[in-house]
């Protein structure tokens, strides 16, 4: 308990540096408005990724639902801000999008996590289209198909940037867990996970669920972002692109999650100015690093301040045996 508390400050107090230096080029005008807009897409990108790699590469289980998750955090947030435009109005209605996923994740997630493959990625497919085509019907609380116009700003870099620290801690210590080691268990071998006494569709509900909780504050601060939101903003299409991040990056890594996210930002932040084609030449990059990286940029590898310490201590111990030799 006390190493996972002493690697979470370690993890804190390199998050205050990358903080620092992001405020410092923001003061100093380094980093323009389209720089900003970058960097918060980066963000949600970031916070979606992480929470579909825990279902898909850590659970074992293919989800393309992750956008209706977002679509209730984000409706369940601009309704409250445009009613209560006050920080506390949106803080509530991330709450509510919590509570509101939370619930629908496992609720729906029970019966449809014991399907593999195809057919639970078919199933959660549907999912995120009920999702949406409620919210399309629900016109006098979401405005139907017009989606919600003049959502309130409470989403600065800053903010997004906390939350992206939250989301991260959340995601990796769970991972690290008791719980977390038998949702990879399960993802090697769902049988020998189960004979050897673990409850499988228990750890693979509350990775769905923690996943579906993730995109929903996400989607909450994506919505206060761009301050218009629509159910077509939540389509098939969407978790198709958080699916990229997770495969490009690599499929159970958090670091390349991050780095995915942050590689597929700035290029796509280059291309802004290419046009009609700005999408194929995204398609070929992404098609030319599947074909020479087919595990993605990292594979399963993972950045780890604990292995680092103890190659530190191990350098150390090997120093202090040979001055006693």
């Amino acid at each position: 308990m006390k190493k996972n508390l002493k690697y979470n400050l370690i993890w804190l107090l390199f998050a205050a540096i990358v903080y620092g230096i992001i405020y410092a080029l923001y003061c100093t005008g380094v980093i323009t408005p389209f720089l900003e807009y970058t960097l918060i897409t980066i963000g949600i990108n970031i916070m979606l990724a992480l929470g579909l790699n825990l279902i898909i590469g850590f659970s074992g289980q293919f989800s393309l639902g992750h956008a209706g998750f977002m679509a209730i955090g984000a409706y369940s947030a601009a309704i409250m801000s445009v009613k209560y435009p006050t920080m506390g109005g949106f803080l509530s209605g991330i709450l509510i999008g919590i509570v509101l996923s939370g619930v629908v994740a496992l609720v729906v997630g029970v019966p449809t996590l014991r399907l593999k493959g195809d057919y639970l990625a078919i199933a959660t497919l549907g999912i995120s289209e009920i999702i949406r085509i409620v919210i399309i019907n629900m016109r006098e609380i979401t405005n139907g198909p017009a989606g919600i116009f003049g959502i309130p700003p409470m989403a600065s870099w800053s903010f997004i940037f906390g939350f992206v620290v939250i989301v991260t801690l959340i995601t990796v210590n769970y991972i690290h867990s008791g719980p977390g080691r038998a949702t990879m268990a399960i993802r090697e071998d769902e049988i020998a996970a189960e004979s050897m006494g673990v409850n499988t569709t228990k750890y693979k509900v509350t990775a769905f669920v923690i996943g579906a909780i993730t995109a929903s504050m996400a989607g909450a601060i994506y919505s206060s972002f761009v301050q218009t939101i629509a159910p077509k903003d939540f389509g098939f299409m969407k978790s198709i692109d958080i699916l990229i991040i997770v495969v490009f990056g690599g499929i159970g890594s958090v670091t390349g999650t991050f780095i995915s996210a942050i590689v597929l930002g700035i290029l796509n932040m280059f291309l802004q100015d290419a046009g009609a084609l700005r999408m194929i030449i995204y398609a070929l990059a992404l098609i030319v690093i599947m074909i020479f990286k087919p595990g993605g940029l990292l594979g399963t590898w993972e950045f780890s301040v604990k292995r680092l310490f103890e190659k530190t201590n191990k350098k150390e111990d090997d120093s202090n045996a040979s001055i006693e030799r």
